[in-house]
């Protein structure tokens, strides 16, 4: 995702909408600022106009739901941050034709439980069980 700065060019905190833009002149981000700090949900998109990623932050922290997606669109990854930008809760990547490719769980940051890992066919190829922190 494409680093914003909270300040503007004249080194103020930026407030409100905000949306950056490529050389080509495509939408890079979009989003919000509040005395300096993101907030609410921002998408990145890629140079092609596709989205990237998109989510929330709140104090300028990423937090709750996201998602990320490849050039062509389909989905790569889901996952969840807490309200202290950790990892939390179940996250789950994809192939390019959309199959899981693998899921668990993150506790505070660090993964838990069973993770499974999936051949392009959907076929279990290995699971992991991580200790709980």
């Amino acid at each position: 995702m494409k680093a914003v700065s909270g300040t503007d060019e004249s080194g103020r905190p930026r407030h409100g909408a905000y949306s950056e833009t490529f050389k080509n002149g495509r939408a890079a981000c979009k989003g919000e600022f509040e005395r300096g700090l993101k907030t609410g949900v921002w998408t990145y998109f890629l140079v092609n106009g596709s989205v990237k990623a998109e989510g929330s932050y709140r104090n300028d922290i990423i937090v709750g739901d996201w998602r990320w997606f490849r050039e062509n669109g389909a989905l790569m990854q889901t996952g969840s941050f807490s309200n202290d930008g950790e990892k939390q809760g179940r996250w789950c990547r994809y192939y390019p034709d959309g199959a899981l490719m693998d899921e668990g769980e993150f506790d505070r940051g660090l993964k838990v439980g069973v993770w499974t890992t999936y051949d392009e066919s959907g076929k279990v190829k290995k699971t992991k069980c991580f200790r709980s922190p």
